[in-house]
């Protein structure tokens, strides 16, 4: 994205009517000690997720790209059930592969966590050089109005 289109979609989430930064709700519940980033962060009706692995406290699991799809989706899950969401909350996801020949294979795992017709906006992309070694990243964006 370059630098002109980030900014333009950062004026329309301005703009959308997310809350102040300082207003920003950060949670970090089952995040292991030591990784430098929140897990999500509410601001106003918005929840963003960082991105996902497939790991568990001990680090990958194993078992492959399947193996860590699924862990990465249920700690996507995960996550939003720590927030008293679920996957119908889910508006956007950016998937990144290590290997783009798995995509296919990962979108049957995908939509399973999903409600047919009920899919968010997504973006996938092949990454070369995930953190861990990981094969899959799943990062998504949640709307859970505050209730006034």
């Amino acid at each position: 994205m370059t630098f002109k289109r980030l900014t333009a979609a950062l004026a329309l989430l301005v703009s959308a009517g997310f809350a102040h930064a300082a207003d920003a709700e950060f949670y970090n519940k089952g995040n292991p000690p030591g990784r430098p980033f929140s897990l999500a962060v509410r601001t106003g009706d918005y929840v963003f997720l960082s991105g996902q692995l497939g790991t568990d406290d001990k680090g990958l699991v194993a078992g492959g790209f399947e193996a860590q799809s699924r862990k990465a989706m249920d700690n996507v899950a995960d996550i939003l059930k720590g927030m008293g969401l679920g996957m119908d909350n889910v508006v956007k996801c950016t998937i990144m592969i290590a290997d783009m020949n798995k995509w296919a294979d990962f979108n049957k795992i995908y939509v399973s966590y999903f409600k047919p017709n009920r899919l968010p906006a997504r973006s996938a992309l092949g990454a070369n050089g995930l953190a861990l070694g990981g094969e899959i990243e799943v990062e998504c964006m949640a709307y859970a109005p505050v209730a006034k």
